[in-house]
């Protein structure tokens, strides 16, 4: 996902991630290692050391074919999944997060609750956590920008937790709101950022409230590390990864379609839905195949995508009817 517009950028500029990392190897030089270079990931990664994430109590995830919350599909490594990800509030560079979300403060958290909802108001995480039931997830992780992911998520139900505030009819769309403290951001401070401070998203209420809409407060069975959007998460398995909005901080439940950050920004590259679509290529790059990682210049993992990130059966019916090129 890129930030300046079209004409600002030839296509040969969009850089597929077997180069980008050949490049960055490169420059990080040859003493970063052949295991670095086997997983085809940057060498500035998570280290162990750093690792202050609190264990979690929760259900595993249930291996069965038919269950839609798992996938037997191989699972990115921890130190790959929170090394090599998009969360521009820290910087546009892959390991910008890693790098930097060191400085931002997760504890205390809340969550703000407005619009057409019974039980509006600030809802301290730790009250939250009291009263949902955490669950693990597996489920594949569908970037925009053609590379994906399977991760462990650990979390709740989103209707669950919609439910708690009591929509009341009026309530037809949710927006989300990340996180603003530019302080600890530091994405957030650049001059040359595009984005209207504070991201936001969001989703329709039967989207919402979908069994697959998912708030992660944990991955691979603790905490989020802050880089993946501690302390609390959105996933949405079958849109685009830019819709599972980070570190939120409001939810506003609205009778009329929020504008979304990446629309204000290239309405005409990220829609409102981002439904992974094959079939509907970004104006300046194909959907029809991803790089699933870790990959390798000399292992390429490049594999079909498929509609609605393989989950169709659950999801298909919300859009019956619609045309999917017109709403991307």
């Amino acid at each position: 996902m890129l930030i300046r517009s079209p004409s600002d950028i030839p296509s040969s500029e969009i850089t597929p991630e077997s180069v980008y990392l050949k490049r960055r190897q490169f420059m990080q030089g040859l003493g970063a290692g052949a295991a670095v270079l086997g997983l085809g990931l940057p060498a500035a990664g998570f280290a162990a050391s750093d690792d202050l994430r609190k264990a979690l109590d929760f259900s595993p995830a249930i291996q069965a074919a038919d269950n839609p919350f798992y996938t037997d599909e191989k699972a990115a490594s921890f130190s790959d999944a929170s090394s090599y990800n998009n969360f521009y509030e820290f910087g546009t560079d892959k390991t910008d997060p890693a790098r930097y979300a060191h400085a931002l403060t997760v504890d205390p958290w809340s969550v703000e609750v407005e619009g057409h909802v019974a039980k509006p108001g600030k809802y301290p995480l730790e009250d939250i956590m009291k009263l949902m039931t955490l669950e693990e997830r597996i489920y594949r992780l569908r970037c925009v920008e053609a590379w994906s992911m399977v991760i462990p998520w650990v979390g709740f139900s989103l209707a669950d937790f919609i439910k708690m505030f009591e929509p009341t009819f009026d309530a037809k769309y949710v927006e989300f709101t990340t996180l603003r403290r530019p302080r600890e951001m530091k994405g957030q401070r650049s001059a040359f950022s595009t984005i209207d401070w504070p991201y936001t998203e969001g989703l329709r209420m039967d989207e919402a409230m979908n069994p697959l809409a998912f708030m992660s407060v944990g991955m691979y069975g603790k905490t989020l590390p802050n880089q993946n959007g501690a302390p609390i998460r959105l996933v949405v398995p079958w849109k685009y990864g830019f819709k599972s909005i980070k570190s939120i901080v409001k939810m506003r439940f609205t009778s009329v379609k929020p504008k979304t950050s990446w629309q204000g920004i290239a309405p005409r590259e990220y829609g409102f839905y981002a439904n992974v679509n094959p079939e509907v290529s970004h104006p300046r790059w194909s959907q029809a195949y991803e790089r699933r990682l870790p990959s390798s210049l000399l292992r390429p993992n490049r594999i079909k995508t498929e509609m609605f990130n393989g989950y169709g059966e659950q999801v298909a019916g919300l859009y019956k009817g619609m045309n999917l090129r017109r709403f991307y």
